[in-house]
């Protein structure tokens, strides 16, 4: 299977829903004319990142007019959108849709949500509860949104699920400020993509955003790294763009026949210690007990 990805690196505008809705039109007109076949969008691309107090403004259910309004334009192409998410029981998400051949596919709630330095997220929204794998046409797919990817664990789980690529929207702002153009904050994100790509062998996608918001920088750089820890294409740090990046499923395929890790993974065992790192700790007791046996 090979197929044209696109990664929207947009400038969404903080809590102007009618703007970044023209953002969205305007990027999936460019990207059917381009031929592209999926496009991912930013984390919470349709809302802007720092929105505290203005969440339940902004959210939207489902079966939005919005949501819907997505769901039509997947016919022509597949699409990874974020949004702030609200549950029939009214509870707000910092979620991420995907969305092909006009149905919702799957909708994955970000679990780890920032709250030190300038991060405030859980203050305002609800803790997703679940990483899933899901297929799509053009293989499975997992997401993960921005702090999920800084716990191993979930990218773990991921990968266990059978995730072929994974997709990582984020929001990442600027920090570590060095001469030029670079950023310490962009050396972590490129060293953390290819080792997810190439220690569980499968495409990693890295969508950022760019622009500003209340004095904060959002750095871009969004990439896609294959599954052998190859780049396979870099936008442009700080600047909007469409990157296009060609892949070709067939390189998983043998990037696991040559390295076939994944199948010998014992779950079992990290089921078995998990539970025994839990236990220990509900009781108070060294996590090394058995250290002897």
């Amino acid at each position: 299977m090979e197929f044209k990805l696109g990664a929207a690196q947009i400038n969404p505008t903080l809590g102007n829903l009618d703007r970044n809705i023209e953002i969205f039109r305007r990027n999936v007109k460019d990207a059917v004319e381009r031929g592209i076949d999926l496009l991912v969008f930013p984390e919470l691309g349709l809302t802007g990142y720092f929105l505290k107090d203005m969440v339940p403004a902004v959210a939207q259910r489902l079966d939005s007019k919005l949501v819907k309004e997505i769901r039509r334009a997947s016919r022509k192409l597949s699409i990874v959108v974020g949004l702030v998410e609200e549950s029939p029981e009214h509870f707000f998400y910092n979620s991420v849709l995907y969305v092909e051949k006009g149905e919702i596919l799957h909708v994955h709630r970000k679990v780890y949500l920032p709250t030190y330095g300038i991060f405030d997220e859980e203050r305002y929204l609800s803790r997703g509860s679940k990483v899933r794998a899901f297929d799509t046409r053009f293989g499975r797919v997992a997401m993960l949104v921005c702090e999920d990817a800084w716990h191993p664990s979930t990218v773990y789980l991921a990968s266990q699920a059978g995730s072929q690529i994974l997709l990582l929207p984020a929001s990442s702002p600027g920090r570590g400020v060095r001469k030029g153009k670079k950023l310490d904050i962009s050396d972590t994100w490129e060293s953390m993509v290819r080792v997810y790509a190439t220690l569980f062998m499968q495409f990693c996608v890295f969508v950022n955003r760019v622009g500003y918001e209340d004095g904060i920088n959002f750095w871009g750089g969004s990439e896609v790294v294959g599954p052998t820890g190859r780049l396979v294409a870099k936008a442009p740090y700080f600047d909007e763009a469409i990157l296009e990046a060609d892949l070709d499923m067939a390189e998983v395929r043998r990037a696991r026949v040559a390295s076939p890790l994944l199948g010998d993974e014992d779950l079992n065992l990290t089921i078995q210690e998990l539970l025994h790192l839990r236990r220990t700790r509900e009781n108070g007791g060294p996590e090394d007990e058995d250290a002897g046996e």
